[in-house]
Parts: structure tokens; C-alpha cells; sequence
């Protein structure tokens, strides 16, 4: 096994981040990241701390490098219900098709199986949910202002219900569900909000 000097932690750390996010915290135990990184035990505590904190390290990296530049994005879109829609497609997408296909996502899967006892766990979870709905908060803001809003939802009770769409949506996807319906239950709550027909976010989405 290679020692503490001799592997890339940064490597290791996405190993890691794979196996929890495919597998959860309770089915992955530290020999099966033994096994998938090559790293010894004792490489891994001197360098990553126990089994619960690679989890929770693993969560940090996974919000940092795989949900906020997603959510920073959309934020930034401008496009309005546009840009919402054009990000639950990639979300269904890449939670349905692919090699993270029927994954979901590890910050709601952690949300799922309670994994919320660690307080560390419990702020990182918390800044993924604050981020998500500020992130559509802004692209519903950004709908208010271009007219595209028609409902009886504030924007910031539209990102609430939205959040809790996207949570659904992982949820689901991991345990198998098609992705055609899933977009169909994205069309038909932006059609609740206000917003054009689906078709009409689809030639938007595409000519921006």
C-alpha cells in the first residue's frame, strides 16, 4: 500500500466522493476505500481524519465542485423560467442517463437516509439547500422582471417549492424512475407558475 507521501489526496478524495455518492455512508466501509483508492488505513486517517470525517469531506467537495457551479450558473442565467427549466433537463439528465445514472445525488441522499446527526454534516447539507434556493430565487426574480411569472407564488415561494422539486427529482432518479415523466412534472409546474408552454422554454432555452 502506498503511504501518506506517496498519493495524490486530491485523487483519493474523488474515489471517495464516488463511492458515497453510489453506494451511501452506511453500506461503504473503510476497507472498501481502501480497496478503491489503493491508500492504507493509516494513509487515509493521517491524511483525512475517520470514516466520518472522509464523509464529511467528501460532502464538502462534492457541494463545491459538482453542485455550486451549477447553481452559480443558473443563478447568473438571466433567462428567467428559461434557465430554470434548462437546468432541471441537465439535472434529470445527468441523474438518469450516463455514468452517474441512478446515483442521485449525494447531498440529498444523505438528506434521505438522515445522515444529519453530525452537526458538520448537518451545515453542509444546509448551505446545499441555502444555495439551491438562492440560486432559484435569482432566476425566478429574474422571471418576475421579465413578465414570465403569472401565478399566485412570490418568487421566493416559487424557489421554495422548485427546491423541493429538485430533491424529487434525485430521490426518484435513483430509484429508477423515467425520465420522461420527470420532465413532464417539470413542465407542469412551471405551466403552474406562469410561465409559457414547454415548447415555447424549449426555443428559448435553445436560441440564448
Amino acid at each position: 500500500m502506498p503511504d501518506i507521501k506517496h498519493f495524490d489526496p486530491d485523487a483519493a478524495l474523488e474515489t471517495i466522493v464516488r463511492l458515497f455518492w453510489r453506494d451511501g455512508v452506511v453500506s461503504t466501509g473503510v476497507q472498501d476505500i481502501v480497496d478503491a483508492t489503493g491508500v492504507s488505513r493509516s494513509s487515509l486517517y493521517a491524511t483525512f481524519g475517520d470514516k466520518q470525517a472522509l464523509y464529511v469531506t467528501a460532502l464538502r467537495s462534492y457541494l463545491q465542485k459538482r453542485s455550486v457551479p451549477n447553481f452559480d450558473r443558473l443563478a447568473a442565467d438571466g433567462r428567467g423560467l428559461p434557465a430554470v427549466r434548462e437546468f432541471f433537463v441537465r439535472l434529470i439528465a445527468v441523474r438518469s442517463t450516463g455514468e452517474f445514472a441512478r446515483w442521485g445525488c449525494l447531498a440529498s441522499n444523505a438528506q434521505a437516509a438522515g445522515d444529519i446527526e453530525d452537526v458538520h454534516v448537518r451545515e453542509i447539507l444546509d448551505s446545499h439547500h441555502e444555495r439551491l434556493q438562492r440560486a432559484l430565487l435569482a432566476a425566478l426574480t429574474d422571471a418576475d422582471r421579465l413578465g414570465q411569472l403569472s401565478g399566485a407564488l412570490t418568487p421566493a415561494d416559487a424557489a421554495g417549492v422548485l427546491a423541493l422539486m429538485a430533491y424529487g427529482i434525485n430521490v426518484r432518479s435513483r430509484a429508477g424512475a423515467d425520465p420522461q415523466e420527470l420532465d413532464a412534472m417539470v413542465d407542469g409546474v412551471l405551466l403552474m407558475l406562469g410561465g409559457p408552454r414547454p415548447a415555447a422554454l424549449l426555443d428559448a432555452a435553445g436560441s440564448a
